[in-house]
Order: C-alpha cells, then sequence, then structure tokens
C-alpha cells in the first residue's frame, strides 16, 4: 500500500508482465490492465470489457500475477497473461470449446489464445468463448 500512496508504478515481471497482489473482485483487476505495457493495455481492457458484457457479474481475481475470471469462486474459466510478444489468454476448459481456440496446451484440456501486437481480435468469437467457458465447469485454483 505504501507504493501506491507513493505514486509507484507495479513492477513489470518477465514479458512485462505486471506484478500485482493476490487479490479479489474488480479493483486488483483493474489495477493489473492499467499497469500493462504499450498496446497490450489497450488489448486487457477490451478482454476485460468482452467478458464483462458477455458473463454480467463474472467474479474477477488476481492469482500468480494474472486476471482469472468464474461465475462461482474458486473456479475459473479464463485468464490471461503478458508475454513479450504477445498476450496469452487461457481457457481452462478450451478442449470443450467449439471451435477450439488455436493453440494447445501440455494440459489435455487446456487451450490458449495469442494476441499480438496490432491484430484484430474477433469479438464475436471470442465472446461465444467466454459464453461456452462460463457455462463447463472451470478450473478449481
Amino acid at each position: 500500500m505504501a507504493d501506491k500512496a507513493a505514486g509507484k508504478k507495479p513492477v513489470l515481471l518477465s514479458g512485462g508482465n505486471p506484478q500485482i497482489a493476490k487479490g479479489y473482485g474488480d479493483g486488483p483487476v483493474q489495477e493489473y490492465i492499467s499497469a500493462m505495457p504499450g498496446w497490450k493495455q489497450d488489448v486487457g481492457r477490451r478482454i476485460d470489457e468482452i467478458v464483462e458484457r458477455t458473463i454480467p457479474g463474472v467474479d474477477k481475481a488476481i492469482k500468480w500475477n494474472s486476471p482469472f475470471y468464474g461465475v462461482a469462486r474458486p473456479v475459473w474459466f479464463l485468464s490471461f497473461h503478458c508475454f513479450d510478444r504477445y498476450i496469452k489468454v487461457t481457457f481452462f476448459d478450451g478442449a470443450s470449446l467449439d471451435p477450439e481456440p488455436p493453440v494447445k496446451s501440455k494440459y489435455p484440456q487446456v487451450r490458449y489464445f495469442h494476441i499480438h501486437e496490432g491484430e484484430e481480435i474477433d469479438e464475436d468469437q471470442f465472446a461465444d468463448w467466454v459464453k461456452q467457458a462460463s457455462q463447463l465447469p472451470g478450473e478449481r485454483l
């Protein structure tokens, strides 16, 4: 809290991922998004807006320096994380989505959607994935 009072910005970890304390609710997620560097901040804001619009009342948290979204805490259906050249959106039960997000994981059920600088998000497809994911069992974390 002293850092916030002193006006210091959050530390950016490897890949430019903001270091934000674990917390629940919209506040910590907005703090994370505000600390995202460069073009990633606009993308983070769009992701958050699409999720909120698609799932009214969605539960939010910051865990492991990443925003998490769910419908029944402590179960989460989506998260995202900053890397040097892209933002990785994680769908915890992504193998059950139709169509599946394009990037496979070493975990059989997890699928990723990577967003690079300058790429447009197909908002209809993304919102459809969010809606589908919110109706699945999710991941207890």
